[in-house]
């Protein structure tokens, strides 16, 4: 089956976040397919070019994409280039297995060190259930809060060639 052509979505990178610029682009496809932004048989933009749309070194999308492949959510096609997974791909749904283990066991600490800062298990699951709902519920995960620091943003709309970029905000006290 053919690709449903080019995936239509911003990417967004914070230049002051703590997160490097790789893992952002790598946690924004994620998001996207999570919310159904992106969908099986899409094609990401080159690595080229969602580069230089948003000014930074070609090595850094790679490696993004590189990651989400060894993941399972995109297959690499050659010249085709990066193509969101289907759910149900062999390679992906192991990937998927391997990950919900760990996420257990991720989850199982956070219960802890949350328990340990004198949290209840009521009050746990209630922000479990709050983020899971933010997660499941939101159309706009991770684009819906703005980092209360001083950022530099760039974004890249992920369609067609020519990207919008938006300039970088300037710092801005007590906004």
């Amino acid at each position: 089956m053919q690709g449903k052509g080019l995936a239509a979505m911003i990417v967004s990178i914070d230049e002051c976040s703590s997160d490097p610029l790789y893992k952002q682009i790598h946690d924004q496809v994620i998001a996207g397919i999570a919310t159904g932004e992106l969908e099986p048989g899409m094609s990401l933009p080159s690595v080229r070019s969602l580069a230089s749309d948003l000014g930074i070194n070609l090595h850094t999308v790679n490696k993004a994409y590189a990651v989400l492949r060894d993941e399972g959510y995109v297959q690499m096609r050659g010249r085709a280039g990066a193509v969101i997974s289907e759910p149900s791909d062999a390679s992906r749904a192991d990937k998927n297995r391997q990950s919900l283990e760990q996420m257990e066991g991720d989850l199982f600490k956070l219960a802890l060190t949350y328990r340990a800062c004198g949290g209840t298990r009521g009050q746990f699951l209630e922000c479990a259930a709050a983020q899971a709902a933010r997660a499941y519920g939101a159309v706009g995960v991770g684009n819906g809060e703005e980092p209360a620091k001083p950022s530099k943003k760039r974004s890249a709309r992920t369609s067609g060639s020519a990207a919008e970029c938006a300039s970088p905000n300037p710092s801005a006290q007590g906004a």
